[in-house]
């Protein structure tokens, strides 16, 4: 009852005003180069839930909004550049994309005012809203990734993996190497070993690492891969026959497009996962009416449910969710960046909320605040099956160790306060 209040309160104070700007949502977009098979679908996802939003209920708050698409190709100095030329355009939030572009527009984005939210990637510490004012990470972050992969094998493991090998092949940038610290930790609690394969830009050359894997036959591999890598991974872990069911990747590495190239020999592998999957939402027969079958949709429209489609349109949601938060907060619906990020750090997604934007179960609940800007990470588990050609959830949405996750966020977050000068807030 409280939330149709205030929708008809906000309602009735857009139509005592004039029309106003759009709402402007950058999509820092990689449609090109080796990464172009996730950044595709995400990017399509992310403008479709906008196009929905403007069909379907005449914008956010009443006021339609723009996506603005830059084209960076996964680089971090174009990333940067697209940063530059669109802020000026009236950009409410951002969405880098990418942990190299993250990292690169934290100090930028902050001076200027404007938020970012790294949904599931960028710079872990940013948790820390008291550190990070501008920047969020929820619903989880890579060091919950880790924590919910070493969990899992606790899990299938009667709780014992002391004495187990478990490999982490990584992509050898930023965002690969964002797991590796907190891991490290975790091997000291739970007993396990553990040892790193980088693998360069952008992934293709693998066959030392996996004959690595062959020699030194870990129990586990976990992987944080990318793009083209992750199909050239999946595709050497089935030559040299690694079992599938003990491969697990991040959430960035369990796509349709990572496995189908490898068919049947990818069967049973796993992933882990922050967001629902398929189209078995009621949000999809509204995406089908108002934007697939109007000729509306971003891409050809053959991208409607995948991981990464379903991931970008969760992106959307989310920012959607953020910017009616602050239309109510701050009583107008011509918000401005300031009141975009006092929307995202007052952000609450509830079970009801998700149904009654026929998404419920699409991802988990969460609750932002000033001090924790990354939720509770809760990590769920998918797994493949070829012959079906679909994910299936092995794993709920399940917390991680907190402990570990808490000490190292306030380590890291601590010494980039220091290294910057920075006071924290929300005393």
């Amino acid at each position: 009852m409280k939330m149709k209040l205030a929708t008809v309160a906000l309602g009735a104070l857009i139509a005592a005003t004039p029309a106003m700007a759009d709402l402007v949502f950058p999509s820092l977009s990689y449609r090109t180069g080796p990464y172009a098979a996730g950044g595709i679908p995400f990017a399509d996802g992310y403008a479709d839930y906008f196009t929905l939003l403007n069909e379907r209920d005449g914008g956010i708050g009443g006021v339609p909004a723009k996506v603005v698409e830059c084209e960076t190709g996964y680089n971090t100095e174009k990333g940067v550049e697209c940063y530059e030329s669109t802020k000026g355009q009236g950009a409410l939030v951002y969405q880098p994309l990418s942990t190299g572009i993250t990292y690169q527009l934290i100090p930028k984005a902050t001076a200027d005012g404007i938020p970012i939210h790294s949904m599931g990637y960028g710079r872990t510490s940013a948790k820390n809203g008291a550190v990070f004012s501008h920047v969020f990470n929820y619903p989880a972050n890579y060091w919950d990734g880790a924590s919910g992969a070493v969990n899992y094998l606790l899990e299938i493991n009667g709780g014992d993996i002391k004495g187990k090998k478990i490999a982490l092949v990584y992509h050898n940038s930023a965002y690969g190497k964002e797991p590796i610290r907190t891991l490290e930790e975790l091997s000291k609690k739970h007993g396990f070993e553990l040892s790193l394969l980088p693998v360069d830009h952008p992934g293709q050359e693998q066959k030392s690492q996996w004959l690595q894997i062959r020699r030194e036959k870990p129990d586990y591999v976990v992987m944080w891969g990318w793009g083209v890598m992750n199909q050239v991974a999946v595709q050497e872990a089935a030559n040299i026959r690694f079992p599938m069911e003990n491969f697990i990747g991040v959430w960035w590495s369990g796509a349709e497009f990572d496995v189908e190239p490898a068919g049947d020999k990818a069967n049973g592998y796993k992933a882990l996962t922050f967001t629902g999957l398929g189209t078995n939402y009621g949000v999809y027969e509204d995406l089908k009416k108002h934007v697939v079958d109007a000729g509306k949709a971003a891409g050809a429209g053959d991208q409607l449910g995948t991981v990464q489609y379903n991931r970008g349109l969760y992106a959307a949601m989310l920012a959607a969710e953020a910017a009616k938060t602050a239309q109510e907060m701050h009583g107008t619906a011509d918000i401005t960046p300031a009141m975009m990020r006092d929307g995202m750090e007052n952000l609450e997604m509830t079970s009801a909320k998700m149904e009654a934007l026929g998404m419920a179960g699409f991802g988990p609940e969460f609750k932002v605040s000033c001090e924790n800007h990354g939720g509770p990470g809760l990590v769920g588990v998918v797994q493949w099956d070829a012959a079906a050609k679909t994910w299936n959830a092995v794993s709920d949405f399940k917390p991680t160790d907190g402990d570990v996750i808490g000490g190292l966020i306030a380590e890291d977050s601590g010494a980039y306060a220091s290294e910057n000068g920075i006071t924290e807030r929300c005393n």
